[in-house]
């Protein structure tokens, strides 16, 4: 072995019959690919910077078109807190019209939770193949013609599959929405925890009215506030979106694509293959569960339990009212203790207090325990929806979160489902000790939610 003595003090070690030139040349090539691939590493890393100096590129026109996007979406989460929050003080109304035991009316938790997850298996074709603005849109129309069926207080059968029709909806739109706020690079966990509080003001004031159109001759004409506040909500989607895709939709506010991934598998492949989104998904089913069941049988509980009276509705408000102050009220304490920390403080929590509505016989005091709950509920949803997009690869996290939110929708008709039918052999006082077992559950699912993002190729 030889070796070429060059300028600056170098040698480069050649063989007898290779030039050292060609050697040279050689490792300046492996030199300048050693670099390429440094950029490629970089420019990952760098995208974040990249797309903060974007944002501040923002004109005023599109930082103002920006907010009306933001505001839009929350108006599909407003839509679904007020589905979610009208069927609890119209329960006790469906089941004297229609002569149903608990079991019998749980059928409307059945056909939504049918919806829910038709819904949210369709958003991942959907999305692929007409994009975010014609989905979302979509969603929106079929609750509309859901609370038509449900105005005209059909027979049971066709009444419950409104539930259905609304259910489907509903997933596309929350899966749609979900993932519009987690792509979002300016303030994406503030952005999430206002669109939930927005669902939660939606939750508190629809029982404001349905509590008063219980007790009318034409109950169901609360259906047709339903409708109402669904067609402005579709009316909104199609002048702001357009039926664009959600890359078009950014572009138009300043916001460069996000990143797009390299492998040959179908998204869908790739989402279910990994068990985070799975972890997440039962996760959010239980707590949306978990929410609706507090906000819906809770009334039932308060008029046969604790002997409340017709306006016991409104302790369905409190709780909703307490969710929408939740996600925004305790913001700071989130970033304070550390989203994945404070959500198990919140848990406990949120199991003591329901032991003082099930232990302590005080109309009053349960009342207020159940809107404390609310408070400490309400981050949770919107902590689960910022740790998938920062445990989940970048070209995923629409897709992932589409998922998670549509299945977990599902548990907003499951949990009520399964209260109904325990409820209906040993009576609405199991619905405490249920609670409590499902908090329980979630606390573990969501211990075995991993930290941080693993590598995926």
């Amino acid at each position: 072995m030889q070796s070429t003595t060059i300028s600056e003090g170098h040698t480069v070690p050649h063989h007898p019959t290779v030039s050292p030139h060609r050697s040279l040349k050689e490792s300046e090539k492996y030199n300048c690919d050693e670099q390429v691939e440094m950029r490629v590493v970089s420019s990952a890393s760098d995208s974040g910077a990249a797309s903060v100096s974007d944002l501040k590129a923002q004109t005023k026109r599109q930082r103002l078109r920006a907010r009306v996007q933001f505001a839009t979406v929350c108006g599909s989460m407003y839509l679904a807190g007020w589905n979610d929050g009208s069927t609890g003080p119209l329960l006790p109304r469906i089941q004297t019209v229609y002569g149903l035991n608990f079991a019998v009316v749980s059928l409307v938790f059945v056909f939504a939770c049918v919806g829910f997850l038709s819904g949210a298996f369709a958003n991942l074709y959907l999305d692929s193949r007409f994009g975010f603005g014609k989905v979302i849109v979509l969603g929106s129309a079929c609750q509309v013609i859901a609370y038509a069926i449900e105005a005209g207080a059909l027979p049971f059968p066709a009444f419950v599959l409104g539930y259905a029709i609304n259910g489907f909806g509903m997933a596309l739109q929350d899966a749609q929405s979900n993932g519009f706020v987690a792509s979002l690079k300016e303030n994406p966990e503030v952005k999430m925890g206002i669109l939930h509080a927005v669902y939660g003001a939606g939750a508190l004031s629809s029982p404001l009215v349905a509590t008063q159109f219980a007790q009318l001759p034409h109950w169901s004409f609360h259906y047709l506030c339903s409708l109402g506040v669904a067609f402005i909500n579709t009316v909104f989607l199609v002048a702001v979106f357009g039926l664009k895709t959600q890359d078009e939709c950014l572009a138009q506010i300043g916001q460069p694509a996000g990143e797009k991934g390299t492998s040959e598998k179908s998204q869908f492949s790739q989402i279910f293959r990994l068990r985070e989104v799975h972890l997440l998904a039962f996760f959010i089913l239980i707590y949306v569960g978990v929410e609706v069941t507090v906000g819906g049988w809770m009334v039932t509980y308060i008029i046969d339990v604790r002997g409340g009276g017709p306006s016991s509705g409104y302790i369905s408000s409190g709780f909703f009212g307490g969710l929408m102050i939740g996600r925004v009220g305790l913001l700071w304490v989130n970033k304070k203790v550390g989203e994945r920390r404070v959500l198990f403080i919140y848990s406990i929590l949120a199991i003591g207090l329901e032991l003082v509505v099930w232990l302590v016989p005080s109309l009053i005091g349960g009342g207020v325990a159940i809107s404390i709950i609310g408070v400490i509920l309400g981050p949770m949803y919107p902590i689960a929806m910022n740790h998938t997009v920062r445990i989940l690869p970048e070209w995923l996290v629409t897709g992932s979160i589409g998922w998670i939110a549509g299945f977990g929708q599902a548990g907003s008709a499951l949990l009520p489902f399964l209260t109904g039918i325990i409820a209906s052999k040993t009576g609405i006082k199991s619905l405490q000790p249920f609670l409590i077992s499902m908090m329980a559950f979630m606390t573990v699912l969501w211990a075995l939610v991993p930290r941080t993002a693993r590598r995926i190729e």
